[in-house]
């Protein structure tokens, strides 16, 4: 080998030296530059599914909340149709009463609503001419000599119950009336005993 070829050899040996550090260096670059993406790909990832847990997570608390809240709403209705059906029950269970009951029930309310003893009874059509005297004179025995009420010659319009009328003034007895203004005080109480 001579001189020249010797050197060539040197120089090719220097190059394949030097081309193989370049390209370990730059294996080891790429593998940093990868292991670098990789891991930001995971922390990527990883932030995304934190992100759509969380999304998850929040949305099914909404729709729980919602769920939840549905579900007091039905029950609510639920509780006020059967408070609803409680007082409508009550009702039917009075206009039901056998007559002489009836005509007791009438006499004590018009004698407990009665100011001063001297006004006209006035009744649906049906309960005037079917107990009208009979209440008369229940709630005049009732009042023992302290006032004397007469059965009005017109009727009005209501299921049940009576009106007392002095003069201008009327007092509102009907069983309707009577048991709205009862379920809008004792609406409370009938849920306790309906639902304990």
């Amino acid at each position: 080998m001579n001189g020249i070829e010797k050197i060539t050899a040197r120089i090719q040996e220097d190059a394949q030296t030097e081309i193989a550090a370049m390209t370990a260096a730059a294996r080891e670059k790429a593998a940093a530059v990868r292991a670098q993406y990789e891991a930001q790909a995971a922390a990527e990832t990883e932030k995304a599914l934190e992100s759509g847990r969380k999304a998850a997570q929040q949305r099914y608390e909404r729709l729980e909340g919602a769920a939840d809240m549905e579900a007091k709403k039905l029950i609510l209705g639920t509780k006020q149709q059967s408070i609803e059906a409680a007082f409508a029950k009550a009702k039917e269970t009075i206009l039901t009463l056998p007559e002489e009951e009836y005509a007791a029930l009438l006499a004590k309310l018009a004698v407990a609503s009665a100011k001063s003893g001297k006004e006209e009874i006035l009744l649906n059509a049906a309960d005037r001419e079917k107990v009208g005297a009979k209440v008369v004179e229940k709630a005049n025995a009732l009042l023992e000599g302290k006032g004397e009420l007469t059965l009005a010659e017109d009727v009005r319009d209501i299921e049940g119950g009576l009106i007392l009328r002095d003069g201008k003034v009327e007092i509102n007895c009907a069983f309707e009336t009577q048991l709205r203004i009862l379920r809008e005080t004792m609406a409370a109480e009938v849920a306790k005993v309906l639902f304990p």
